[in-house]
């Protein structure tokens, strides 16, 4: 949520900035703002809406800030929109997170003479900051000592030709390139600009002048870093000749599934004997990734015959009870920044058990907490509606499955084969198919999706993908469960999807759908046989325990061209972001 990009360099600034900020949509807003400093002085521009829709004058400088705000505290307003300024003007914050004192701070500050022009937490930070009557520096340390909560804060002051960049608990990364530096939200925000990062850890805060420097915010002591190569190119986050991010991630498949299976065998097998060592293992995650843990559940209870246990990372603070020192807990993110996520693996290493993060970001927040950690290489992930991450999470949980029985070598043969398949599967004749689906379905207001076993979890997953990219409303159950309430919900014509693999499932599956057909609704089968049950049908191989990667990937091409066809954002819907760093 909300983006972050600050440069200081002996380039022009605000081109940088822009840039910056236009790579970071992904994540999210409903306003934008620049501030350079030029001569002295700050130079602020800053708008609700969005950076596409407006037309942009150049500030001068060759250092600033700019940033996306996604509104928490406050309406959406030019206002409201960041950077925010101290009552001088000469000094700027923007700032991702939630400042949870922030009420008792500008009330105190208030009484101090403070003047406020917005509703936002965020600008108590530039009158705190003022208020310390220190040099800049130190000012930014010591303001940042009075906020509670999970933040990333960068500031200016039109005096200094720096910038300072706090973070607790929400990311920032340095770029350091020639005779520049930059600082950012994210990775692909300066990626055209330099590959080479260092890693701003909670608790810490750096400054940007000719050399970064990194020091303690509760002491101000220095702190060591080092400069990690990332291997992301800048291409892999850009549109290419795609019309969205999301169908080129969709496409991108073909080769992900293949990337994600490329880990070390000695690692995978040492993980599986924690798995089979631990008291308990919880599989956490959010939204997409938590129907992933979920999916876990039953690849392990199915291939390994072992117990693994799935909780919402929102709701695993419930469980902590259970926690002891050989507790093991997989934590699956794309992006390593989930605040629930990491809150989770807070209490999780507080009680002593092991963490194991599955996540797509080098670097990231969750790679530098836990104890070890796979890379999903997928490369970056632009549209807000994961795809290409899933599946290749899936892949990777499979794997360990597939380590825990002791049949590592035969997991991998069939992901390779179903990464095989799933290249067959995405050529334009198929598309084209999917996408006369979904035309159909352009006017419907509801959809519903059943499916069994390993892919229940994938029915849940297919309704987050209707409902975030097309705003149809839809959801996923269990398809024994129609007949305890759900099916009073199908109505003649209602768009029922049922994920039917050639498994163990089928037969009842296929009762299932004549329950559906004879109220009246609409059958779409998603399976590697056709069915006179079908009002359509959308092949898919036969890919035995590897089914639920090839079960979503259709329902990710519906959901994109229904949303297409209803003229929805499909890359930035509404009211979501790709990285949810606030509680």
């Amino acid at each position: 949520m909300c983006g972050i990009i600050g440069y200081v360099g002996h380039q022009d600034a605000f081109p940088i900035l822009e840039q910056g900020l236009r790579r970071l949509e992904y994540r999210g807003y409903d306003s934008f703002g620049f501030a350079t400093q030029h001569e002295g002085t700050l130079h602020i521009t800053k708008s609700a809406g969005k950076i596409s829709g407006a037309t942009l004058t150049p500030l001068p400088g060759s250092i600033g800030i700019a940033h996306t705000r996604w509104a928490t505290h406050g309406g959406v307003t030019d206002e409201n929109a960041h950077p925010h300024v101290d009552c001088s003007g000469s000094i700027a914050v923007v700032h991702n997170g939630i400042i949870e004192n922030f009420q008792a701070l500008r009330a105190e500050l208030e009484k101090k003479g403070h003047s406020f022009s917005s509703g936002t937490d965020t600008e108590i930070i530039a009158h705190l900051i003022e208020e310390q009557k220190t040099d800049f520096v130190e000012a930014v340390r010591k303001a940042a000592c009075r906020l509670a909560g999970r933040f990333a804060i960068v500031a200016e002051h039109a005096g200094d030709k720096l910038l300072v960049g706090v973070r607790r608990g929400s990311p920032l990364i340095v770029g350091t390139g020639k005779d520049e530096l930059f600082v950012a939200s994210d990775i692909p925000a300066f990626l055209t600009h330099t590959k080479t990062v260092m890693y701003i850890d909670d608790g810490e805060f750096v400054v940007l002048s000719t050399e970064p420097k990194f020091f303690s915010i509760e002491t101000g002591e220095p702190v060591t870093k080092r400069r990690i190569e990332v291997s992301w190119d800048a291409a892999d986050a850009e549109k290419g000749d795609y019309p969205h991010f999301m169908i080129k991630e969709i496409m991108e498949q073909k080769e992900t599934i293949q990337r994600a299976i490329h880990q070390d065998d000695n690692e995978i097998q040492r993980i599986a004997d924690a798995i089979k060592n631990a008291y308990g293992t919880f599989f956490i995650g959010c939204g997409t990734a938590a129907k992933v843990c979920q999916t876990a559940e039953y690849l392990f209870s199915r291939i390994a015959q072992r117990h693994v246990n799935f909780v919402p990372a929102s709701e695993f603070a419930s469980h902590e009870h259970f926690l002891k020192e050989n507790t093991l807990v997989i934590a699956v993110s794309q992006s390593g920044e989930t605040a629930d996520v990491l809150e989770a693996v807070e209490t999780a290493k507080k009680k002593g058990a092991k963490v194991i993060a599955i996540v797509n970001v080098t670097g990231s927040s969750l790679t530098r907490i836990a104890d070890t950690s796979f890379l999903i290489n997928a490369g970056p992930e632009q549209a807000v509606a994961s795809t290409k991450a899933t599946t290749a999470q899936l892949a990777l949980v499979m794997m360990l499955a597939y380590a825990t029985a002791g049949k590592l070598d035969e997991g991998r043969r069939l992901l390779v084969d179903t990464a095989g398949m799933v290249n067959d599967m995405l050529n334009p004749r198929y598309m084209k198919l999917v996408e006369g689906i979904a035309k159909q379905m352009t006017n419907k207001r509801n959809a519903y999706i059943i499916g069994r076993g390993l892919n229940f979890p994938m029915a849940l997953e297919a309704a987050i993908k209707i409902m975030e990219v097309s705003y149809v409303h839809a959801q996923g159950f269990a398809a024994g469960e129609l007949k305890h309430g759900p099916i009073a919900l199908i109505q003649q014509g209602e768009p029922v999807i049922a994920i039917i693999p050639q498994d163990e499932t089928h037969d009842a599956m296929i009762s299932n759908v004549m329950e559906v057909k004879a109220r009246g609704g609409f059958v779409i089968g998603v399976s590697p046989k056709n069915n006179p049950e079908f009002d359509a049908w959308i092949r898919v191989p036969d890919a035995r325990n590897a089914s639920p990667i090839v079960s979503i990937i259709p329902i990710q091409i519906l959901a994109y061209y229904l949303g297409v066809a209803r003229g929805c954002d499909v890359d930035k819907p509404r009211n979501l972001a790709k990285s949810v760093t606030v509680k």
